[in-house]
């Protein structure tokens, strides 16, 4: 199967995943119920990883601009044997590897911005997480994933930041853990204050949410900062249930061209280009000019992509459901988030 394919996100197959989802929300409270419990009796004793270590970081740059990129990137591995943990070790060689490919895939669309600090944390299994019911998703990276992450924050702030203004970027299990780290940055309204943004792309941000947190905003448009900002992309073909990142709660989400939370679809023309894969590799990356459109569902809680190649798509990915394009969020609207990242920044520097 090859790294190519643990490294971009959640990438199972579809036999996998349809065995793995378990639609019995109490069936699945139950079963995973003795093993959370086990998970939350060990949260007190996880001790986080030590940032103060060069090598627990994928980018640690020398500071040359202005503002600063926190990266937290998506899932970066899948267990191949049962006997392996839940939960993979900071060296992990497929993660370390998978990490790699996803910065350059996703955290480079923020390279003109700002200086990336990106942190390796240890992350849970793929498979697992999607086998979980939505709540026990974010009580499972809740653990020693969030702990790391906070480590890493708390550690990038005290000697790496220096005051600097700062995105929050993730994807996947990156936005899970970042919807933890959220609340605890919001504890701290002098570090609060400088956050331009939040780009929670690849999982549901909800309106519960939003209420739980009311100190969070959710965008409204291309300009404002201080918000979160979030999308999940998937074809208008896909049948009901077979994008398995979505959960049972509809998602607040924004259109990745217009940045607006309105319906009105917005024309592949319209967009500034996507970041797609090379040669059916998806290790190395070149610019597609207007491939995607963009329209939001808000029932559904999700950005509707029409003009993307679905069979292309799925061939590149084929242990991913058709039509469900989570693993290409950044990629499909890569230069549309780098100018909006830039935009926002300029709003808040006052340019």
């Amino acid at each position: 199967m090859g790294i190519l394919f643990l490294a971009v996100g959640l990438a199972l197959s579809a036999q996998k995943l349809q065995a793995q989802v378990i639609p019995n929300a109490d069936s699945t409270d139950r079963d995973q119920a003795p093993r959370h419990e086990q998970l939350q009796r060990l949260a007190e004793k996880i001790i986080p990883t030590d940032y103060s270590i060069a090598d627990h970081w994928l980018s640690l740059p020398a500071p040359v601009k202005e503002v600063d990129i926190f990266y937290i990137y998506p899932t970066a591995w899948l267990k191949t044997s049962k006997s392996e943990p839940d939960i993979c070790a900071l060296n992990n060689a497929s993660m370390l590897e998978g990490a790699s490919i996803l910065y350059t895939w996703q955290a480079s669309a923020f390279e003109p911005v700002g200086n990336i600090y990106a942190p390796y944390y240890r992350q849970a299994d793929a498979a697992y997480i999607v086998s979980l019911h939505d709540d026990e998703r974010i009580k499972f990276t809740d653990g020693v994933p969030a702990h790391d992450i906070i480590a890493a924050f708390d550690y990038y702030i005290q000697h790496f930041n220096k005051g600097r203004p700062f995105i929050l970027a993730g994807h996947s299990q990156g936005t899970m853990v970042m919807l933890t780290l959220l609340p605890h940055i919001v504890k701290n309204p002098a570090v609060y204050k400088r956050m331009i943004a939040a780009y929670a792309i690849g999982y549901p941000v909800t309106q519960e949410y939003m209420d739980n947190n009311p100190e969070l905003k959710f965008a409204t448009g291309p300009n404002d900062t201080g918000v979160l900002i979030s999308f999940n992309t998937q074809s208008p073909d896909i049948s009901p249930g077979g994008n398995p990142i979505l959960i049972r709660k509809p998602a607040l989400v924004i259109n990745p061209i217009t940045w607006t939370r309105d319906e009105i679809p917005a024309k592949k023309d319209q967009g500034l280009g996507s970041f797609m894969p090379d040669n059916h590799q998806i290790k190395h990356f070149s610019k597609v000019e207007q491939y995607a459109d963009a329209r939001v569902d808000k029932a559904r809680g999700v950005v509707i992509c029409s003009t993307a190649d679905e069979i292309e798509i799925f061939n590149l990915l084929p242990s991913w459901p058709k039509g469900a394009y989570h693993v290409f969020d950044y990629a499909l609207y890569y230069y549309n988030i780098r100018q909006n990242a830039e935009n926002r920044t300029n709003k808040f520097l006052g340019k």
